[in-house]
């Protein structure tokens, strides 16, 4: 094999090498992008959508005894109902949030401590108050959800695309490959005839 062939096998060789090696790259890194999206459905939107719903089961309790006028609700289970609210807050707070949901959080966190404030709220007027609040809070609580809806509808989105990204290089690289493998035939068994 001369020296000419050689270094036709080398290149050839180097350009498989390089087009697979870019290629791997472009889907790590898509690849990466889906991994990122689905930990964020998971992590940000689906974990904190079962904290609002906790957040949301104890306003309703609080809500049905004030309807009530369960007056040992609030003597005896309360205080441990809003411990377990404030840890929940504190729990959501750690997830990644959004302006929009920074915002509507800020707001609930300042309806609950506000709605906590009321101890034994059988006066009509502490009864109009606290209802008032706790209707607040189930708002800020519904505008929440929503926002972890399209926000997971949105990571579901760039997960989509990454992958449509993935498929599209996979296609690209297999004509290339096949490119490239008959350049390569042609490469080697070309042999120009020296002229004497």
């Amino acid at each position: 094999m001369g020296f000419m062939s050689k270094v036709k096998w080398i290149l050839g060789i180097l350009m498989i090498f390089v087009l697979i090696i870019a290629t791997n790259l472009i889907d790590r890194n898509n690849f990466l992008r889906v991994k990122d999206a689905v930990e964020t459905i998971y992590e940000d939107r689906v974990v904190a959508n079962d904290i609002i719903f906790e957040i949301n089961s104890l306003v309703h309790d609080k809500e049905l005894a004030l309807v009530k006028q369960d007056s040992l609700y609030f003597i005896e289970k309360n205080e441990v109902k809003v411990k377990k609210m404030l840890s929940l807050l504190s729990r959501f707070e750690k997830t990644r949030l959004t302006k929009e949901e920074k915002l509507l959080f800020a707001n609930l966190k300042e309806h609950i401590t506000q709605m906590n404030t009321y101890k034994q709220p059988f006066g009509t007027n502490e009864s109009e108050a606290l209802q008032a609040k706790i209707n607040e809070v189930k708002d800020d609580l519904h505008d929440l959800t929503k926002i972890q809806l399209s926000e997971g509808g949105r990571q579901l989105n760039i997960s989509k695309k990454a992958i449509n990204s993935v498929e599209l290089f996979t296609q690209l690289e297999i004509y290339i490959l096949i490119g490239l493998a008959i350049l390569i035939q042609i490469v080697v068994i070309y042999d120009p005839k020296k002229t004497e």
